[in-house]
């Protein structure tokens, strides 16, 4: 095989990237990230239209090429006319980040059924049916592509009243494995990043023990940003990571490595 120069691994011109829910927060940030590298973006969102509206002028504004779709990623038909929204805008689709989900709060004794399944549903059952959507076109192309699951570090340490949310992100790295395993053959990647606390405007007003004992815990000493979970992306998504599968990616200033006992 040929291998890539070393200033053309994070260089993505010609590639069309779909990020799921980023018509805001860490969705966002990869999204951007992806544009400045010269990738050509589909901005879906779910409910955070004015968001992804304003993400695209910024892209635009900056040189590069973007375009916002709206979709319910629990549904069927709204995945798969995702996908034919971004082959028919862009021609083809190359990496998809599947980013989007929710993360309510709810203890394991008071929560209802409905809960339950709204957030496996929404973090669980919507990286099944972009996956597979997603990975179907990319067989059709021959070419190959990149798949990047967003976990959680809560995949592998659960969190207090996130039953749900821990049990789905675990679903979604275990998924990460069997997809990679399933998808080889095609020449389709398929990671994981595995988040820790991300900054998000008000968050220090919000939850101020929180973040203090974040930063105590963590090693580096600082929340994370957008842009360190974006970073991840781009290279596990890049001819860098060509041989990497079934990976996950932790990225959480060096939270999970601090002592339990």
């Amino acid at each position: 095989m040929n291998i890539p120069a070393v200033n053309t691994l994070l260089d993505f011109s010609g590639k069309v990237v779909l990020v799921t829910g980023s018509g805001s927060g860490v969705g966002q940030g990869i999204a951007a990230r992806f544009a400045e590298a010269g990738a050509k973006v589909m901005v879906h969102y779910g409910s955070s239209a004015a968001g992804a509206q304003a993400l695209v002028q910024q892209i635009v504004a900056r040189g590069g090429t973007a375009v916002a779709a709206q979709a319910d990623l629990t549904q069927v038909e709204d995945v798969v006319r995702l996908i034919v929204q971004t082959v028919d805008a862009f021609g083809r689709l190359d990496v998809l980040i599947n980013n989007a989900g929710t993360y309510p709060l709810a203890s394991v004794l008071a929560m209802t059924p409905i809960e339950w399944d709204a957030v496996i549903n929404a973090n669980l059952r919507s990286v099944f049916l972009c996956t597979q959507a997603a990975a179907k076109q990319m067989i059709v192309q021959g070419s190959g592509g990149a798949i990047v699951n967003i976990t959680s570090i809560e995949a592998e340490h659960p969190a207090p009243q996130h039953s749900h949310y821990n049990a789905a992100k675990a679903g979604v790295l275990m998924y990460t494995r069997a997809a990679a395993a399933e998808l080889g053959n095609h020449n389709i990647r398929v990671n994981a990043v595995a988040p820790g606390l991300i900054w998000r405007a008000g968050i220090e007003q919000a939850w101020p023990d929180g973040v203090a004992r974040w930063q105590q815990a963590a090693p580096l000493q600082r929340l994370g940003q957008p842009e360190d979970v974006a970073d991840a992306c781009l290279f596990l998504a890049s001819p860098a990571a060509r041989w990497i599968t079934g990976a996950s990616l932790t990225v959480d200033g060096g939270v999970m490595t601090t002592p339990i006992f």
